[in-house]
């Protein structure tokens, strides 16, 4: 049986991308999009799962209604306020939520050799180094943030840069006494997010209610 499915967003890179990956993929079908303005009850009350890139106030908004409806609402926004995040767990109480700040697969293993590598390396310092294209607004980007986040150290310093149209690369450097582990990723094609986030509609379908990352849907948590 396929997985009911609707996206937050009518137009954009990422929205085509989405569609593109569901139509070809047995195990999904999309209901439709909606846009800003559009009332997304209606579509909601039909899914099974929501995906959104959108920004912090419509996917707070979103996660609310996906709790109604109880069902999994896959977050791939970035930029969220602190407030913006406590709203989101409140949400998670009834809906399964997946949320993160990159859901390229790749990306999500590389946090998880960040995590080991920092441990492992405790007296190297880390700098995180990130690039995307020129229109991209936040700075360092979620994934450098979620890079950050996943070393659990509280000195890691971030560098970025923007320019034409990279889609994203982001480099964990530790540096020691006479030696550098460099560890990265190349995102080539922004289909990679979109093949995650179906990933993780997939896998927390049957669920129990809560706030998940995309570590727990690679078995990595």
């Amino acid at each position: 049986m396929s997985i009911r499915t609707i996206i937050a967003g009518r137009s954009g890179r990422m929205s085509k991308a989405l569609a593109d990956a569901i139509s070809r993929e047995k195990e999904f079908v999309l209901l439709g999009s909606f846009g800003s303005g559009d009332d997304p009850l209606p579509l909601i009350a039909k899914a099974e799962a929501l995906i959104d890139f959108t920004t912090p106030k419509t996917s707070v908004e979103l996660a609310a209604l996906a709790a109604q409806a109880r069902i999994v609402h896959v977050i791939g926004t970035t930029g969220f306020s602190d407030d913006d995040e406590a709203k989101v767990r409140a949400a998670a109480r009834h809906a399964v939520i997946v949320k993160s700040g990159n859901m390229s697969l790749g990306v999500n293993l590389l946090a998880a050799l960040v995590k080991q590598a920092a441990k492992a390396l405790p007296g190297f310092d880390l700098r995180i180094f990130e690039m995307h294209h020129r229109n991209k607004v936040d700075a360092p980007s979620g994934t450098a943030l979620m890079l950050g986040k996943a070393s659990e150290r509280g000195d890691v310093e971030y560098a970025s840069l923007r320019a034409g149209s990279i889609v994203g690369e982001h480099q964990a450097i530790l540096a020691g006494p006479g030696e550098r582990v460099i560890l990265s990723h190349s995102a080539e094609d922004r289909s990679i997010f979109a093949a995650g986030a179906l990933a993780a509609a997939k896998w927390g379908q049957g669920r129990k209610p809560g706030l998940y990352a995309m570590a727990d849907v690679l078995g990595l948590s």
